[in-house]
């Protein structure tokens, strides 16, 4: 069994939830009660039309945008990429109606504001009921960190040693705050506001708070939202992705364009601002729910369950240390540091491509061709290009006036179990050369000076 990708697996359909480390003041288990039964949109977790079509046996419809159509017509290849899916190719529900096939509500915003793109329609009819099974990439640290000891070879030992001493170097600068997240995690709490301003100071020593952070206020918000747009998407049986959207967007100058979430650090008053602009009566509690949550997810995330939580700090630890007692969160650091590398456009197959080939292979044993994200069941879903028991048809698509889509023509192409190259993908450098994950205004590389 391969037990960091199960780890990094969430079935919201399931009782099952996994161990946390000893002192937590709450599990897993208390977390899964209280977002499902104490906000008005926690049912969603179990009762989205997403993971209930998985489990219904019935033929999936899944939409995919691309500015590469002449490349796929002229390959006959479709290729999954790396991201939140980790090995998938990323797309959104669709829902056949009479009039023809409605895209979920994170599709049709895509399809708003990706005007230059063209539309796929996939057809999956799997030959049984798939598992609502959902990859949760705040958990694939281990994961990374596997495959970073298996192939560290292809480093030279010179960029082995600074991605070392640079992702200790992170860890120890962030050890204050990530110490104060233990002690919240095991019912110390600090006043709301002092740790958002805390973890905000933390993110750009620490880029996968940011991811965190983000992933909890979207919690927070989809979860708690009563507007009537997130109202008329739950009859639906769909979390509202607008909000975290416009969270993001409002949140980070030119998101829109590169979405990286290591740029992510809103203080409790900017926080405060953003929540009200979405939603008002959010915006009071948005600071304690930050608070609460993000100390025991990163608890649960970042320390190994036979770790104490109360007796653990991350200031002295040394890498053999952290591989033992946290290796989730370095190996979250090792990933994010990795990708600055000036040799990353080289070395991405070589790293990427060795995870993917472990995920299809566990997906296959598992009978997941249809990922989504883990962390909630939002909408984004993705294709297991080596599913092997499964009729796939691909479709070119256009949207009619009332929003629909229509197939206009099969395409005679075939999924292959092949990673699309970095350039391709939404780990793709910017205009600086780094890529998605670490703050633009980073004045270090592994080849200067430390932060």
């Amino acid at each position: 069994m391969d037990t960091e990708l199960d780890d990094a697996h969430t079935d919201y359909t399931s009782a099952a939830t996994r161990p946390v480390p000893a002192s937590l003041a709450e599990s897993e288990a208390d977390w899964r009660r209280r977002l499902r039964h104490d906000t008005p949109q926690g049912w969603l977790l179990t009762e989205n039309t997403m993971t209930q079509t998985l489990v219904g046996g019935r033929a999936i419809h899944l939409m995919h945008t691309t500015t590469a159509l002449d490349a796929i017509r002229a390959s006959g290849q479709l290729y999954a990429s790396s991201g939140c899916l980790l090995a998938a190719l990323y797309c959104a529900p669709l829902t056949p109606e009479a009039g023809g096939l409605r895209p979920h509500n994170l599709g049709a915003y895509l399809l708003e504001t990706k005007p230059h793109t063209r539309t796929l329609v996939i057809e999956i009819t799997p030959a049984a009921p798939l598992p609502a099974k959902g990859i949760d990439y705040l958990r694939l640290g281990r994961v990374h960190l596997r495959t970073y000891l298996h192939h560290h070879s292809f480093l030279t030992q010179a960029e082995d040693a600074r991605l070392r001493h640079t992702v200790l170097q992170r860890i120890r600068t962030a050890a204050p705050f990530l110490d104060l997240a233990l002690a919240n995690a095991t019912g110390r709490r600090t006043l709301p506001e002092a740790f958002v301003d805390r973890l905000a100071a933390a993110v750009p020593q620490m880029p996968f708070l940011g991811y965190l952070y983000f992933e909890v206020l979207s919690e927070y918000l989809m979860l708690h939202s009563a507007a009537r747009e997130t109202r008329m998407y739950a009859q639906a049986g769909e979390m509202n992705n607008r909000l975290y959207k416009k969270l993001a967007f409002s949140a980070v100058t030119g998101m829109d364009k590169l979405f990286d979430l290591s740029r992510f650090h809103p203080g409790h008053a900017r926080l405060y601002e953003l929540v009200a602009d979405i939603e008002p009566r959010l915006a009071p509690g948005a600071a304690i729910y930050a608070r609460d949550r993000l100390a025991h997810l990163f608890a649960a995330l970042a320390l190994d369950p036979h770790q104490d939580a109360i007796a653990f700090s991350f200031r002295e630890a040394d890498f053999d240390a952290l591989t033992e007692a946290a290796p989730s969160l370095l190996g979250q650091a090792i990933f994010r540091e990795m990708r600055i590398l000036d040799r990353y456009p080289q070395l991405y197959l070589a790293f990427e491509q060795a995870k993917a080939l472990q995920t299809w292979s566990y997906w296959n044993e598992k009978g997941i061709a249809t990922p989504f994200n883990g962390f909630l069941p939002k909408g984004e879903i993705g294709v297991n290009p080596a599913y092997p028991a499964a009729d796939f048809t691909v479709w070119l698509a256009e949207t009619c006036e009332r929003g629909l889509l229509h197939p206009v023509e099969q395409l005679d192409v075939a999924f292959v179990p092949r990673l699309a190259e970095l350039g391709m993908t939404a780990m793709r450098r910017d205009n600086s050369g780094k890529a998605a994950g670490h703050p633009p205004s980073r004045r270090t590389t592994l080849h200067g000076a430390q932060p």
